[in-house]
């Protein structure tokens, strides 16, 4: 496992050079500026960023539901971020800036990189990665970024498949596992940022074992779309039902 070979005294070093990233970054007990942005920009243009990446459109009414923001709130930020140039409208929508874009890319990197620190190194439950790492994400440092980049060997991929900004991506075809059929195989690729948002849903996939990497057989497709799968490479059979709603959130890879 890599936290023991990185080291009980390296994954503490680490931590502290994080803790000295916070206390800087701190005023009155909350987060004041990090990195020269508020982190409530970081967090609006890091779920643009993951709403195309979804292809999901970019609408006021998306980010009201995604953030959990009321639609006041979310209509006066997205009017002072196309002001100050990290957005732009395009029909019904946004589109982010090349700056946006830039800055978008930096956040979401940093998170899915402390996703995978948090689990392959300091050994936190995958269910739970995804919320600490929205702390960590608007905290890290270029030279933190690094070492987590060094420590970690260039990884693709957050421990939930989505891949990390500036690393090579697979180009192996995905597809929704909403749209497979009877008797098809396949292996699960990439679990979206909403799932990821939805603790429940975590569980209950980590419960029944079926993680990024996992194989599975469609046994059978209920009339509403629910699948049946029998999931290979587990010590005893194993089957789990995937509604459609989560079938549509998890992206598959042919086996």
């Amino acid at each position: 496992m890599r936290a023991l070979a990185f080291g009980a005294l390296g994954v503490w070093a680490l931590a502290a050079a994080i803790r000295r990233e916070f206390s800087g970054k701190r005023c009155a007990g909350r987060l004041s500026v990090v990195n020269g942005h508020h982190p409530p920009v970081e967090q609006y243009l890091e779920m643009v960023h993951v709403l195309v990446e979804e292809e999901v459109p970019v609408i006021q009414a998306r980010l009201v539901e995604r953030l959990g923001y009321s639609a006041q709130a979310v209509s006066e930020m997205v009017h002072r971020l196309v002001d100050e140039g990290y957005l732009v409208h395009s029909g019904r929508g946004v589109v982010l800036t090349e700056s946006g874009a830039a800055m978008a890319k930096t956040v979401v990197r940093r998170h899915r990189l402390a996703e995978r620190f948090l689990v392959d190194v300091v050994g936190l439950p995958w269910v739970k990665a995804h919320e600490e790492a929205d702390r960590w994400e608007h905290v890290i440092s270029d030279t933190v970024e690094a070492r987590f980049v060094e420590i970690l060997g260039h990884p693709r991929t957050c421990p939930h498949g989505n891949p990390i900004p500036g690393e090579p991506r697979d180009p192996t075809p995905q597809r929704a596992m909403a749209d497979a059929a009877p008797g098809e195989r396949f292996r699960l690729a990439r679990i979206t940022e909403r799932v990821e948002d939805d603790t429940e849903a975590l569980v209950y996939l980590a419960d029944h074992g079926l993680l990024p990497g996992r194989g599975a057989l469609v046994r059978s497709r209920a009339p509403d779309g629910t699948l049946t799968l029998e999931l290979e490479g587990t010590d005893v059979p194993t089957t789990v039902a995937i509604g459609p709603a989560m079938g549509r959130q998890l992206f598959v890879t042919s086996a």
